[in-house]
């Protein structure tokens, strides 16, 4: 953002309760912009066999993830699960669980996990180009994001 939607002044740093932000110089104005994290959902969708993993369209070959959403505006978290869990995969969830809530300041996001125990037969959605289940004793998180989630889910089944 360049411009300040309510009063058009160029955007600038200017100090808000002693903290550094984005905002309209003009006082009168009043105008901040705080870039709060946006909440998405995460799924840890378990079938026969392991837990989905899948391929996003927009990222790079190697790099495989669980089933994530943004939440839509007035829904509940865990609707959410269950509809990208079919949205995306076809599948539809059995018993939905959920596992925390996570910082992924990278994206600016805040994540809300779920494990999802889901059934049907797995068809991919515009979003997604490839798949993997992957084993349950073969599964690892990662240090960031839904890696987090993977990781306390693993855990919790210990």
């Amino acid at each position: 953002m360049n411009y300040c939607p309510q009063c058009a002044s160029p955007i600038a740093e200017v100090l808000i309760d002693n903290e550094i932000r984005s905002g309209c110089p003009d006082r009168s104005c009043g105008y901040v912009h705080f870039n709060n994290p946006v909440p998405v959902v995460a799924m840890i969708v378990e079938v026969e066999g392991g837990v989905v993993l899948a391929h996003n369209v927009s990222w790079p070959q190697q790099f495989y993830s669980i089933i994530t959403g943004f939440l839509e505006a007035g829904e509940d978290p865990l609707d959410c699960a269950r509809r990208e869990t079919l949205e995306e995969l076809n599948l539809h969830a059995l018993d939905t669980q959920l596992v925390g809530v996570y910082p992924f300041a990278q994206q600016n996001q805040v994540i809300i996990a779920y494990h999802v125990k889901a059934a049907g037969d797995i068809q991919l959605n515009h979003e997604l180009d490839d798949y993997k289940i992957v084993p349950i004793d073969k599964l690892k998180g990662w240090n960031m994001g839904t890696g987090l989630a993977i990781e306390d889910w693993l855990k919790s089944r210990r």
